[in-house]
């Protein structure tokens, strides 16, 4: 695969600045793409991304947006396109995971991830996806979790919730999209190693948490934001020519599902 195969492409990042996101945006300028780097409150964190996609040559913005404001995404695609072009990719990456359970749940945290991870899959594709049918080429792809295929791990209920919601959307926007050139994935990351899965927890809490995972893995090891990263350049790349609707487990190989198919 051509590292400048996405040359002339321009790409959106949600939630762009930090964790799979950072891995993510990176991935997708080293393969040539112009890139949105979205964020919500990470202004630093966002600006030292693009200055690295700027130093090795390549073009990018900070763009500030909280996908669960509808206004506030639509100004996005305004700035985007103005300051690079119209999108020709957008990575629905941006997300919150809050622990509960249907016995022991905060309604403030549920309603705060339903409004990132499910309406603002919705308002940012809503969003984008109108240049591209002009285009008549595109590509979306969502970031779920294995949760949302119902992994066994305690305190991801009412997050799974969301996640499911994601794949249901998936579905039905590669529905309403393909026809129109629009190829629509999902990606379902395992436990990946970023600050929303780690915050809080001390080094000792980080590495049970770790080998235990670990020893539910198929290659014994949990994931980097490289690696999903690089499930989702091919997603986005032309050489994704004829997948769509579709979902990409990227686990490590989990073994501790609820339900087995």
């Amino acid at each position: 695969m051509q590292p400048t195969d996405l040359s002339g492409k321009t790409a959106v990042v949600t939630g762009g600045a930090r964790g799979i996101g950072r891995a993510v945006s990176l991935h997708l300028a080293a393969r040539g793409a112009a890139v949105a780097v979205n964020y919500r409150a990470r202004a630093d964190a966002a600006n030292e991304i693009v200055e690295s996609i700027r130093a090795n040559g390549g073009r990018a913005i900070a763009v500030r947006a909280d996908v669960a404001d509808k206004q506030a995404v639509w100004t996005m695609v305004e700035t985007v396109g103005m300051q690079l072009s119209a999108a020709d990719i957008l990575v629905n990456n941006a997300g919150l995971f809050h622990q509960g359970e249907i016995l022991d749940y905060d309604e403030e945290e549920f309603d705060a991830m339903w409004r990132t991870n499910v309406k603002g899959v919705v308002h940012c594709a809503a969003a984008f996806a109108p240049a591209m049918i002009d285009r008549g080429w595109g590509r979306i792809v969502n970031l779920a979790s294995n949760a949302g295929i119902g992994t066994a791990h305690p305190g991801t209920t009412l997050y799974a919730a969301t996640k499911g919601a994601v794949l249901t959307l998936t579905k039905r926007m590669a529905y309403e999209l393909s026809p129109q050139g629009i190829a629509v994935n999902a990606v379902l990351p395992g436990f990946t190693k970023t600050d929303m899965v780690l915050a809080g927890k001390s080094a000792e809490e980080i590495g049970a948490l770790v080998r235990n995972i670990a020893d539910k893995s198929m290659l014994g090891r949990v994931g980097e934001p490289e690696d999903i990263a690089r499930v989702v350049g091919f997603l986005c790349s032309p050489q994704n020519g004829f997948m769509t609707g579709q979902f990409l487990l990227a686990d490590g190989g989990r073994q501790d599902y609820l339900a087995h198919v």
